[in-house]
């Protein structure tokens, strides 16, 4: 089961799988980036709260080109958004897990855990842009 997918720097050197498992995310990522409609199916093993793998579990229902709001969310939880951007900055299978199509109210919101410009708020951008194209 995969326990944790990270974003690796554009200059990382690609490594063939080792395994089954590594062979089936490689190509189920490949699939996506080739067509963002394409569905995860990798055998997970979340690790996290309650709570937050209730938000993972209401993010993985969105479909490709859907946004919704943190505090949409938070109000099917009986939470607040805060907490529903806290779980999403959480989330250990970005990608899979789509936290990258909750966005804040009148912002795009952090993504992985972060809230100022930069890297990560571009890799959401790119793939909210690239899920636009479908």
């Amino acid at each position: 089961m995969v326990s944790r997918i990270s974003y690796l720097a554009a200059s990382a050197t690609h490594k063939v799988p080792e395994n089954d498992l590594a062979a089936l995310v490689a190509q189920q990522c490949g699939a996506y980036f080739a067509d963002p409609s394409a569905v995860f199916d990798l055998p997970l093993k979340p690790q996290g709260t309650g709570f937050q793998q209730r938000v993972w579990h209401a993010v993985a229902q969105l479909q490709c080109g859907e946004r919704i709001t943190y505090g949409t969310i938070a109000s099917h939880l009986h939470s607040g958004a805060r907490a529903v951007g806290s779980a999403c900055g959480a989330n250990p299978f970005p990608l899979v897990i789509p936290c990258h199509r909750v966005v804040a109210k009148a912002s795009l919101g952090g993504f992985m855990g972060q809230d100022s410009p930069g890297l990560y708020r571009d890799i959401k951008l790119w793939l909210l842009n690239h899920e636009a194209r479908v």
